[in-house]
């Protein structure tokens, strides 16, 4: 299979409108062209045609431990050890109930205050569910290693902060961690697409990841949810739905789960989001994590010398050591959501994130030099000409 040379080759594969410089796509990925044509042919040929059939002529019904298979190759796991479906939500749930479960003595979470709320909002309502008296401890992101101990349970933390694009390191907590007895989950939805990830040479207990970021995989795309081969077989699910039945069609009316990570399937699989899901891993199929991730590093201090030389105004949130960020640049500014409403007026779409967070997604398949100093330019006009003070952009979208 001939490779696919970052951006050089990739650029032509994605569409985005001409007068659109789209640096969001640590939010929501851009369109790849090959999408339309597979989920039209799903929809015409296998469900037109095959109807009911096709969840055995077109494999639909393989499809979350096939596609999850090209995801592992994304995130250093194992094969076989990758499940598709559902929601990110859904999918941290499950991995911090069967964590919990491995290491019922314990009754402490530790995360930190940079995880995504979704992610602690989960835990949170599972806590109160099970009733067994744990407690989710939060501290700072720079103090999560000082705080582990023999009396946490489980370390439930994302890799890349959502907001400033810091990054912890997933082998050291890891082996740290499992030195202490401590079980891991990992939130990979700032890392899958946009940084070599190995979760099987970490030795991660479990991962998730959602797969419209930097997977390009569009709205609503499904989640993905990594179980070690070691936990495989001894991971509760919590979720005992249909599909992870050991035999899901003898329709028996107590629930057994399926053997490995098959057990982790919940409901039917979204056939036509898996698709579309497809058509990007042809892509992916195709490109060199690493070098996605040298192009993301240099773009990544290009827009920040850019941006620093041009608007001292705003203050640098992400880190600049290449080894503790991801691939996303931040910068703290006090009119930071007007300030983005008027760059996206230009055509230059970043995102904001409370209370005063500018974010920029770097995604090589599609963004070149050209643009970052463009959008650096077009970030200076917004700043220095005071553009964001206009009584347009301080009206509030329901979506930031």
């Amino acid at each position: 299979m001939t490779k696919l040379r970052v951006y050089d080759d990739t650029r032509a594969l994605f569409h985005l409108p001409e007068d659109v410089i789209y640096l969001d796509g640590n939010s929501l990925g851009a369109l790849p062209l090959g999408v339309a044509e597979r989920v039209n042919r799903v929809i015409t040929s296998e469900w037109g045609n095959e109807l009911i059939r096709a969840w055995n002529t077109a494999g639909w019904y393989v499809q979350p431990r096939h596609v999850g298979d090209r995801i592992a190759r994304l995130i250093g796991a194992e094969a076989g050890s990758v499940m598709v479906g559902d929601t990110l939500s859904l999918k941290v749930y499950q991995a911090l109930a069967a964590a919990l479960d491995l290491n019922s003595g314990r009754k402490i979470v530790l995360s930190d205050t940079g995880n995504f709320p979704t992610d602690l909002y989960m835990a949170e309502g599972l806590i109160a569910t099970v009733g067994r008296g744990h407690q989710l401890r939060l501290v700072a992101p720079e103090e999560i290693e000082a705080s582990l101990s023999e009396q946490v349970a489980v370390l439930y933390i994302t890799e890349v902060d959502y907001r400033t694009g810091r990054r912890h390191d997933m082998a050291k907590l890891t082996a740290k961690a499992h030195a202490l007895g401590i079980i891991t989950v990992w939130d990979l939805a700032h890392s899958a697409g946009a940084l070599p990830v190995d979760l099987a040479g970490c030795g991660a207990d479990f991962a998730a990841g959602c797969t419209y970021k930097y997977i390009n995989a569009g709205p609503g795309a499904p989640a993905f949810l990594y179980v070690s081969p070691r936990h495989a077989d001894d991971a509760r699910a919590a979720l005992s739905g249909w599909m992870g039945h050991a035999k899901p069609f003898a329709f028996e009316l107590a629930y057994a789960a399926a053997g490995g990570v098959e057990r982790m399937r919940v409901g039917t699989p979204p056939v036509l989001a898996m698709a579309a899901l497809e058509a990007s891993l042809d892509i992916w199929d195709r490109v060199d994590i690493k070098e996605v991730r040298t192009r993301s590093l240099a773009l990544g201090d290009l827009l920040i010398a850019e941006v620093e030389r041009r608007c001292p105004s705003l203050g640098l949130v992400t880190p600049r050591a290449h080894a503790s960020r991801g691939s996303q640049v931040s910068f703290a500014f006090a009119g930071g959501y007007a300030a983005m409403q008027a760059l996206i007026a230009r055509g230059v779409i970043g995102d904001f994130r409370a209370p005063d967070i500018m974010r920029f997604g770097i995604t090589p398949l599609y963004i070149g030099e050209g643009e970052i100093v463009r959008a650096a330019e077009i970030i200076e006009e917004v700043i220095a000409g005071e553009v964001w003070r206009r009584s347009e952009y301080q009206v509030v979208n329901a979506v930031t």
